[in-house]
């Protein structure tokens, strides 16, 4: 009687039953698509081939697909006509006009990632969960889509398009369809269009920032979205050359930006945003005596400008997603899958400009991302590694939400606007030479984020040497080497035991320079180099080091890699590397005076950061070791690099580089406070 007496009338009118059909097969059946169903036969798929996208999506594979309703498209052709762009909201005015075939092909590969031989299509339940976070995988467009979500969180929105409530993980045989109300668009527009249209049509928000750059040169540099003779050279099919390897197919350029907010300088000059000149701010930072080593004359362009150095600390060159601006995957207690919070976690990149060093944070207990923070946490041998308190002069700069809409869907940038003064002064600089500065191999090269690569889809990359092509502006790859990244599985997976799971490496008669960051302030540094010392296809490599790439000195003798704490793994079996290394007892004076054995011979062991688990963590692990490589005086202003070279002559052996640390002596060498494990 319960049950017969408590009915529900449910809408079926807009459901989908699935029937075996093909992506292509349901538009065709479904006529409120048949618009975009005519643009994908009348779309090819790439411009050296005939094959159209109705075609593909009549075929296997594993595609997500975004389809505007007639509706929709319409609605698109009466905006190109409101913003001038045709003289009728029709497909023949765009003939008319020439711009037929880059519309249709704007329209049909915005709507559409091609997922993979091996990937699956995309449920909305796939779709990230950060605020106005990126789907891993580009369109076929080659730009990543944007997801952001309402205060309905029924309401999902991609590229700003809203997703039809009923018409979404619609399940076809090669694929799935999420019908949107508006059309997926991505945006063509670079961050130096963005700079011309805001400061050219006066529009608030980011005024002053956008102005500021313009005014000291840097629109541009800002324009440059890829490399299109490299993606000749791809297209070509070049790659099969080489080894038989995969090698990026692409390469982009990208930024962030980080600018004031027009609500901050209008605070802090006490007049409308529109009215504030670069002469203000100028007089505005030399009022707070900040860069007191540059000038202070009208020609801001000049590298040693104060408005410059001011200007290009808010650039970096490499273009970070809301959600990978730092990067999480196996920190301890870490679940890829759920993401939530836990050990604080750091990325330092270079800026643009003068190279200084930028420190990304974020922690369980920051809420939110900050720029150049620095808590106090618990580092003890038994602690957390959590944030216990942060001060207020080491609380860092918040970094706001991206913009979003097509203001802030670039194809070569993100833009995070401020609401507090991002400088790069003294004071930073001595708390930057404080600490342990650990960068992690992948971070060193922006290509490697800017191209995807890094935790990317790819399991395997390698880069081409530089005979071929540059491919990293700041690695020198010799002919016999073969330089390559490997994430160590997908990027929902915590990958090998390694500082985020990837590793970079050379195989061959390996011979590279890495560039190295810059260091924050003048003094004796630990340069440290960390591996997995897992089995014996590592090699032996002589280092070397200093500032002039072409007269690097040695240092010291051979870096043998198959070296690890306990063992040392040969071709001919394995054997004792006699480094003293012993597994952590309850015993806290032991285990220190382990570390400083291990110390003696130049050895660490690995950090205690990243971890397959909840105890397995780096210092567990006797084949996670660090080598101390380098003892030596830097200067911030100086430009250092480093170089590898093969000892054997054996095609197989590698090069593994996971991380390096800078470490100053007042941290490796501080009689009241040990460094930390961590």
């Amino acid at each position: 009687m319960l049950l017969s007496g408590c009915r529900e009338t449910v809408d079926t009118t807009a459901r989908y039953v699935y029937q075996n059909y093909t992506i292509s097969d349901y538009l065709r059946r479904h006529t409120q698509y048949s618009t975009y169903y005519d643009l994908l036969f009348q779309t090819p798929v790439s411009p050296i081939t005939q094959t159209n996208v109705g075609q593909l999506l009549s075929a296997r594979g594993h595609y997500t697909v975004f389809p505007p309703t007639n509706d929709a498209i319409q609605a698109y052709l009466l905006k190109l006509q409101a913003d001038g762009i045709i003289a009728e909201p029709t497909w023949d005015a765009l003939a008319q006009n020439g711009k037929l075939d880059s519309i249709r092909s704007l329209v049909v590969m915005s709507s559409i990632i091609d997922c993979g031989d091996h990937a699956e299509a995309l449920m909305t339940a796939d779709f990230p969960i950060a605020q106005n976070a990126e789907i891993v995988r580009p369109n076929m467009y080659d730009r990543k889509l944007t997801v952001s979500y309402g205060d309905d969180p029924e309401t999902i929105l991609v590229n700003g398009s809203p997703i039809h409530r009923l018409n979404r993980d619609i399940p076809a045989s090669n694929g799935f369809i999420h019908a949107v109300d508006s059309v997926v668009l991505s945006n063509t527009n670079t961050l130096g269009d963005l700079i011309t249209d805001v400061v050219s049509k006066r529009r608030e928000g980011i005024y002053v920032s956008c102005l500021l750059a313009q005014t000291v040169g840097l629109r541009d540099s800002l324009l440059k979205a890829e490399d299109d003779a490299y993606r000749l050279l791809y297209l070509s099919g070049h790659d099969k050359d080489f080894h038989g390897h995969d090698m990026p197919s692409h390469r982009r350029y990208g930024y962030t930006f980080f600018p004031e907010s027009d609500a901050f300088w209008s605070q802090a000059l006490g007049r409308p945003a529109l009215e504030i000149t670069p002469r203000d701010v100028v007089d505005y930072l030399d009022g707070l005596g900040l860069y007191p080593e540059a000038s202070r004359g009208d020609d801001y362009a000049d590298e040693g400008n104060l408005l410059y150095q001011f200007v290009t600390y808010h650039l970096l060159p490499v273009r970070l997603a809301a959600d990978r601006i730092v990067q999480h995957r196996n920190e301890v207690g870490f679940n890829p899958t759920i993401r939530t919070l836990t050990v604080a976690m750091a990325e330092y990149y270079v800026s643009m400009g003068q190279r200084r060093l930028m420190k990304l944070y974020e922690s369980a207990e920051s809420g939110g991302v900050f720029i150049n923070r620095f808590p106090v946490l618990d580092s003890g041998r038994r602690g957390t590694y959590h944030e216990l308190s942060c001060p207020s002069d080491g609380e860092g700069v918040r970094i706001g939400a991206a913009l979003t809409g097509q203001a802030g869907n670039l194809s070569n940038a993100m833009v995070y606007p401020l609401d507090e003064l991002l400088v790069y002064d003294q004071r930073l600089q001595e708390k930057l030479g404080s600490e342990r500065i650990r960068f992690d191999a992948a971070a060193m090269f922006p290509e490697l984020t800017n191209n995807d690569v890094r935790l990317g889809t790819a399991r395997y990359t390698y880069f081409p040497p530089d005979r071929d092509y540059k491919y990293l502006d700041d690695a020198w790859v010799g002919e016999g080497s073969m330089l390559g990244y490997n994430t160590g599985g997908t990027y929902s997976e915590k990958g090998f035991i390694t500082y985020y799971g990837d590793e970079m490496a050379s195989q061959g008669f390996t011979d590279v320079i890495f560039r190295l960051p810059p260091v924050p302030r003048e003094g004796l540094y630990e340069i440290r180099y960390g591996i997995t010392a897992a089995d014996s296809n590592r090699g032996i490599y002589q280092f070397y080091w200093g500032s002039s790439p072409d007269r690097l000195r040695p240092m010291g003798i051979p870096l043998d890699l198959r070296m690890g704490g306990l063992y040392f793994d040969t071709p001919n079996g394995t054997y004792p590397s006699n480094m003293g290394w012993q597994e952590d007892t309850d015993d806290e004076d032991y285990n220190s005076e382990i570390d400083k054995f291990l110390r003696n011979h130049g050895f660490m062991k690995g950090a205690n950061i990243y971890s397959t688990g909840e105890t397995t963590t780096g210092r567990s692990v006797q084949s996670q070791v660090r080598r101390i490589i380098v003892r030596e005086y830097m200067k911030p202003d100086e430009t250092y690099y480093i170089r590898f070279k093969s000892c054997l002559d054996y095609l197989d052996r590698y090069l593994v580089l996971d991380y390096m640390e800078y470490c100053p002596k007042e941290v490796y060498d501080n009689p009241e406070t040990p460094e930390d494990i961590w």
